[in-house]
């Protein structure tokens, strides 16, 4: 069973389609998405439609949430998003669910009780770190499956705890971002290439490989410029936070 995995797309179709005809060449049993989708300086409407049309098993991350909530509250990204799609979209949108469990296999979007926890970082004071396996563990909870799938981050990471295996594959249209909760952070690949894993089971194991695949990020970089985003300018040419 070989299984493609992709997240954090971000409304950025050029690098979707660089991912996608990767995964093509490579072959793959089913592709999955984990959700924040849309929401960007980019291209909402058309990423939409090339996913409603391929039927991916997909989750809804922190930022569908938003993009379907109030739009006094929205940021610039969940605003473009809001204002590109159309009703059908809308529809689509509230239609995928937050976790999908098939088989050994669980898909969530930040842990299995929230859309916006990290699972495999841990944010404190001092900034962004690599989570502890006691941390990983508490935010497991009372999940069983062999192998978790998670996104949200952005950092293509995979943890092995025994026979389990959880997955990041990094995110595939934006590879730098920073925040302010909890505290002041910074997420960054360093590279501005887009970025998905392959996991595979094998005599029962699940093991994963991360695939980091060139696309125009300077087409999309005068995009976002376009759009009104020049701060996205360097998180799409660099891998980093200007």
């Amino acid at each position: 069973m070989k299984i493609a995995v992709i997240s954090d797309i971000h409304g950025n179709l050029s690098a979707l389609e660089a991912v996608l005809a990767d995964i093509q060449r490579r072959g793959a049993d089913m592709i999955v998405n984990l959700g924040d989708i849309l929401s960007g300086a980019l291209q909402p409407r058309e990423t939409a439609d090339l996913l409603m049309s391929l039927g991916l098993p997909t989750i809804r991350g922190n930022h569908e949430r938003q993009v379907l909530g109030r739009v006094e509250t929205m940021g610039p990204s969940d605003r473009h998003a809001y204002e590109s799609i159309s009703n059908e979209h809308r529809e689509w949108l509230k239609s995928l669910p937050a976790s999908i469990e098939m088989d050994d296999v669980l898909l969530v979007h930040g842990t299995p009780s929230s859309d916006l926890e990290y699972f495999l970082e841990t944010v404190d004071e001092n900034g962004s770190r690599a989570a502890s396996t006691s941390e990983i563990t508490a935010r497991l909870g009372s999940v069983t499956a062999d192998l978790i799938l998670c996104g949200h981050t952005h950092i293509p990471r995979t943890v092995r705890l025994g026979d389990r295996l959880i997955v990041n594959p990094g995110s595939v249209g934006l590879q730098a971002y920073d925040d302010e909760r909890p505290f002041s952070h910074v997420m960054a690949t360093g590279t501005p290439h887009a970025k998905y894993a392959i996991v595979s089971k094998e005599n029962g194991r699940w093991t994963s490989e991360h695939l980091s695949i060139p696309y125009n990020w300077d087409t999309a970089a005068a995009l976002a410029i376009d759009n009104g985003r020049p701060d996205w300018i360097v998180p799409l040419t660099t891998g980093r936070v200007a």
